[in-house]
């Protein structure tokens, strides 16, 4: 009986950031906690090639996609639960980050107040790391000294009353599932006289599929239209943008020189 017992894993939660979506864009941390999961419940964000690591692991996809979820937020709560109690270790792979809008912190609390050891494995959030894909700072000096990270729809599906406060301001800001109320957000920055404000709006970002329409406050919607982007994106607003272009080019020149360097020493 005694030795049945220390087989038995103590029920753990581990809720781990998979990053903005380039599967290269992950911890090593985060891929040795997946490597030591029995059971692995992941988001509709999560890139699915990263669940190759868990090896070991039951896979649940707790997801939603197109507006239908696969689980209530409780129910992925109490499966949480009842799969540590069963299996052992269970990880909680989430998109991006799990503290940045992610319940990450519910999900732990959750846990910890059923008996669970907890723990949070940090993820390159998709706030910054999907403008840098594109070459847009999210400070710059001269341009920018502070960035928002806010919240497009709130959890009785409103925009977020920082949009407006953020508005008011110079920093960049960046909002996170703001798609369905991007006419919304050009009125308010309309308001404060920042119709030629850049901005863009970056879908998939870091994936291969990624899109992005880049335009002002004044013509944004028109090109959303017109390139037909929509969620999941993310919306950045600021003079930093303007940057992106210039970064691009530095960028391009760079490839072109360093392939030029390799064939000249291929010769």
């Amino acid at each position: 009986m005694a030795n049945h017992l220390q087989h038995i894993k103590k029920p753990k939660l581990t809720v781990v950031g998979a990053g903005p979506g380039d599967v290269e864009l992950i911890t090593l941390k985060a891929i040795r906690t997946l490597e030591n999961a029995d059971v692995v419940l992941y988001d509709a964000l999560v890139n699915e090639e990263l669940l190759d690591y868990a090896k070991n692991a039951e896979l649940i996809f707790v997801g939603k996609r197109k507006g239908c979820y696969a689980y209530q937020q409780e129910q992925i709560n109490e499966l949480i639960v009842s799969r540590a109690k069963s299996n052992g270790h269970v990880v909680r792979l989430k998109g991006g980050d799990p503290f940045v809008f992610g319940r990450g912190s519910e999900e732990m609390e959750y846990a910890a107040s059923h008996g669970l050891q907890v723990a949070m494995v940090p993820g390159i959030s998709s706030s910054l790391s999907v403008p840098a894909y594109q070459n847009i700072p999210v400070t710059k000096r001269g341009s920018s000294e502070s960035f928002w990270v806010i919240t497009g729809t709130t959890k009785e599906h409103k925009l977020s009353t920082d949009v407006a406060l953020a508005a008011k301001s110079s920093a960049t800001v960046v909002i996170l599932m703001g798609m369905s109320k991007l006419p919304q957000i050009v009125e308010l920055f309309k308001s404060e006289g920042k119709s030629e404000l850049p901005i863009a709006i970056i879908q998939n970002g870091t994936r291969k599929n990624e899109k992005i329409g880049v335009a002002t406050i004044d013509t944004i919607v028109d090109v959303v239209e017109k390139e037909n982007l929509s969620n999941p994106a993310i919306i950045i607003i600021g003079e930093v943008v303007r940057h992106r272009e210039a970064l691009a080019k530095a960028t391009h020149k760079f490839a072109e020189e360093h392939v030029s360097f390799v064939e000249v020493n291929k010769a």
